[in-house]
């Protein structure tokens, strides 16, 4: 089965940018989709962009026009770039690979903090 590991979290300010990468250990090209979520502390975890393979991209209300989720099948990455983060962005971000069975496969998290 594939794992999913991410990086690139960490302490930015308030109006920065970060990009999360998201390393599969095996070939996202027989993945349905790829998503990324947010758990801010004491909420639910979010969905918050979503990069089906068959093209296109779908952003939530809070983050759409500030991040950009992307690709490269050749190397199994996924990216999640952030514009202007704000204190509300802080949270941990987690990496999701829908298979073609439908299983959601997760990564570990990492953790943005945003100060203000």
């Amino acid at each position: 089965q594939v794992q999913l590991v991410e990086s690139g979290g960490g302490l930015v300010q308030t109006g920065g940018s970060l990009r999360l990468s998201c390393a599969a250990s095996g070939s996202i090209r027989s993945m349905k989709t790829m998503n990324w979520y947010r758990q801010a502390p004491g909420k639910e975890r979010e969905l918050i962009a979503t990069l089906p393979y068959s093209g296109g991209t779908n952003y939530a209300d809070s983050v759409k026009g500030r991040f950009t989720v992307s690709r490269d099948t050749a190397k199994n990455m996924v990216y999640l770039q952030m514009y202007r983060v704000q204190p509300e962005d802080t949270g941990a971000y987690y990496c999701a690979a829908i298979t073609s069975s439908s299983l959601t496969i997760w990564g570990q998290g990492t953790q943005v903090t945003v100060s203000s």
